[in-house]
C-alpha cells in the first residue's frame, strides 16, 4: 500500500511538468505489470531525478530503489572490528540485493565491466534504432574504452569546467581573446597583458587562478594538465624530478611573480555570517569586472545571472558581456580534460531476469525526450548529454563544455592501496613547504625537485602507519592551521 502511494504521489507531483510536452513516436507503454530494482544513493532523490517522469511514462513498471545510505554513515569499522570497506561492503549489498540497474561513478563503471558484470547495450540500440548521433561527442567511444571495447553503460548527465573570460575587458585593453584548447603558458600570458598598477582591492587581474596563491597550487594544476604525477603507485617509485614538473613549477613561479594573477586568499576576500545572498553573489571578482579570466562549472553561469538580474540599476556593477572556451589543455594532448566527468552511469546486470525493463529505464533517460523535459527545470545535476539542450539564447559557446574528452587515467586507483598510507599526506604537505621556499626565493627549482624526490623515496620505504596514528596526523595538523589563520587574522587587525 506505502509504494502504491509513492507511485500515485509521484506521478502527481510530476504531471504539471509534463502538461504540454509533446513524446512524439514514443514507443506505447505495455500493460503488463514488470518489476525493477535500481541501486541508487537514496530513494527520494532517485523518484526526484528519475523516477517520477519516468513512472508517469512506464506505470506497469514497479521500480524499487536499493538504497546506499548505509553505507555513507560513517562508519570507520565493521562489527568485527575491521576497518570499514566502502567498495567491499557495495559488493556485498550489491551480492545481497541484486539489483537490475547499477549506478555508479566512472572508476566503478570501469572496474565492474572489465569484470564482466553487466549487460551490453549495443544490442538494445541498434534494435530500437536508439538515436546517439547528439549525444556528447566522443561520450559512447570512452564509455566503450573503459568497458574493454564494449558498451555496458550511459551516463545520465557530465559536469566539466571551462575558461570565462570577461569580453569588455579584452576589448578595453585591445587584448585577444582566449580560444579553446589553449595551454596553460598561452592563458597565463593573455593574463600578464592587462595591467598590473592600482590599489589590490580595486585593480585589474588577468586571471583568477586559485585560493592559495600558493606556488604549490598552482604548479600542481598545471602539472595535472600535463598528466604529470609525483609518483608511480605500481612500481612505488618517485617520478616528480623531471623536466615536466620543472617546466610546471617554473611556469606557475613565473605567473605569480608577475602579479597578474589573483588568489582569495591574498586578497581577504572572507565573507561575515551576516552577509546577504546578494552579497555572497559579489564574492567573485569576474562578477564585477575586475577579473578578465576565470576557471569555474556551470553553476557560475546561473550565480552571473543572478547577480546580473539583483543589481541591474546600477549601471556597470556586474559582468554583462562575457563567454568562455575551453580549460587549459596539455599541448602534447589537447583533446582530452581531467576536469570533465561523466555523472550517474547506469548498467544493467548481467544476469538480471528483468534486463528488458531496465533497458526501457536506461534508453528513457538517456533520450532527447527526457533531456528536453529536464531541460524545463532550473537547477539540475550537470549537463544532459544531448547537446541540443546545452546552450542558451545568447550564443555563449557552451561547447566549450563537452569539446574536450575525459581522460582515463595512466594508472589503477587501486594501485595507490599500495603505497604507504600516510605517503599522499606527508608527501604533499612537504611539497607545499618546499615549492614556497622557491616562492620566497630561497631555493631554485633544481634544488627543490631533487629534495622532493628524495624525500619521497624516504616516505615510500616507511611502514604504513595505523589508523590512530594517521587520525592523530590529521588532528596535529588542523590544530596548526587553525593557529596559522588567528595568526594571520590579528596581524590584519593589528596593521
Amino acid at each position: 500500500m506505502k509504494k502504491w502511494i509513492k507511485k500515485a504521489a509521484s506521478v502527481a507531483l510530476v504531471t504539471t511538468l509534463l502538461a504540454g510536452c509533446s513524446f512524439g513516436g514514443k514507443e506505447e507503454s505495455s500493460n503488463t505489470p514488470q518489476a525493477l530494482k535500481v541501486m541508487y544513493h537514496d530513494e527520494n532523490s532517485f523518484y526526484q531525478e528519475y523516477g517520477m517522469l519516468f513512472s508517469t511514462i512506464y506505470p506497469e513498471i514497479e521500480i524499487s530503489v536499493v538504497t546506499m545510505q548505509s553505507l555513507y554513515r560513517g562508519n570507520n569499522t565493521s562489527e568485527d572490528g575491521e576497518e570499514f570497506d566502502f567498495e567491499k561492503a557495495k559488493k556485498e549489498l550489491i551480492e545481497k540485493e541484486k539489483p537490475d540497474i547499477l549506478m555508479l561513478d566512472m572508476l566503478q563503471y570501469e572496474e565492474f565491466a572489465l569484470e564482466g558484470k553487466f549487460t551490453d547495450l549495443d544490442a538494445y540500440i541498434v534494435r530500437d534504432k536508439f538515436d546517439t548521433e547528439n549525444l556528447v561527442p566522443g561520450m559512447i567511444d570512452y564509455m566503450k574504452e573503459l568497458g574493454g571495447g564494449q558498451l555496458y553503460g550511459l551516463p545520465s548527465g557530465f559536469s566539466s569546467q571551462v575558461l570565462f573570460y570577461n569580453k569588455s575587458l579584452f576589448d578595453k585593453y585591445n587584448i585577444s581573446y582566449p580560444t579553446d584548447k589553449m595551454t596553460w603558458d598561452e592563458v597565463l600570458q593573455l593574463a600578464k597583458q592587462f595591467p598590473i598598477d592600482g590599489e589590490k582591492e580595486d585593480r585589474i587581474y588577468g586571471l583568477k587562478a586559485g585560493y592559495s596563491g600558493g606556488l604549490s597550487e598552482l604548479a600542481n594544476s598545471i602539472a595535472g594538465s600535463e598528466g604529470l604525477s609525483y609518483v608511480n603507485p605500481a612500481t612505488k617509485t618517485m617520478t616528480i624530478n623531471t623536466a615536466g614538473w620543472k617546466n610546471a613549477i617554473q611556469t606557475a613561479y613565473d605567473a605569480i611573480k608577475s602579479e597578474a594573477l589573483y588568489f582569495e586568499a591574498q586578497n581577504n576576500n572572507m565573507m561575515s555570517f551576516s552577509s546577504g545572498y546578494n552579497d555572497y553573489l559579489l564574492r567573485n571578482p569576474f562578477t564585477t569586472n575586475r577579473v578578465a579570466m576565470t576557471l569555474d562549472g556551470s553553476y557560475y553561469i546561473r550565480e552571473m545571472k543572478e547577480a546580473a538580474e539583483s543589481y541591474s540599476k546600477e549601471e556597470g556593477k556586474v559582468i554583462k558581456d562575457w563567454d568562455m572556451v575551453t580549460i587549459p589543455v596539455s599541448a602534447q594532448n589537447p583533446d582530452v580534460s581531467r576536469s570533465t566527468w561523466y555523472n550517474n552511469i547506469f548498467s544493467i546486470s548481467k544476469d538480471s531476469p528483468n534486463a528488458d525493463a531496465a533497458w526501457k529505464f536506461i534508453s528513457y533517460i538517456s533520450s532527447e525526450e527526457h533531456a528536453r523535459v529536464k531541460s524545463k527545470l532550473t537547477y539540475n545535476n550537470g549537463f544532459s548529454i544531448h547537446t541540443k539542450y546545452i546552450k542558451d539564447d545568447e550564443g555563449h559557446n557552451y561547447e566549450a563544455f563537452y569539446k574536450l574528452k575525459p581522460v582515463k587515467p595512466s594508472m589503477d586507483y587501486k594501485e595507490y592501496e599500495k603505497l604507504p598510507k600516510q605517503f599522499n599526506m606527508m608527501f604533499y604537505n612537504f611539497m607545499e613547504e618546499e615549492l614556497k621556499e622557491i616562492q620566497d626565493g630561497k631555493k631554485s627549482v633544481d634544488e627543490v625537485l631533487s629534495i622532493l624526490q628524495t624525500k619521497g623515496e624516504e616516505l615510500l620505504a616507511q611502514e604504513s602507519m595505523t589508523d590512530e596514528e594517521i587520525q592523530k596526523m590529521w588532528q596535529e595538523r588542523y590544530e596548526k592551521q587553525m593557529q596559522e589563520e588567528a595568526g594571520n587574522i590579528d596581524t590584519v587587525v593589528v596593521e
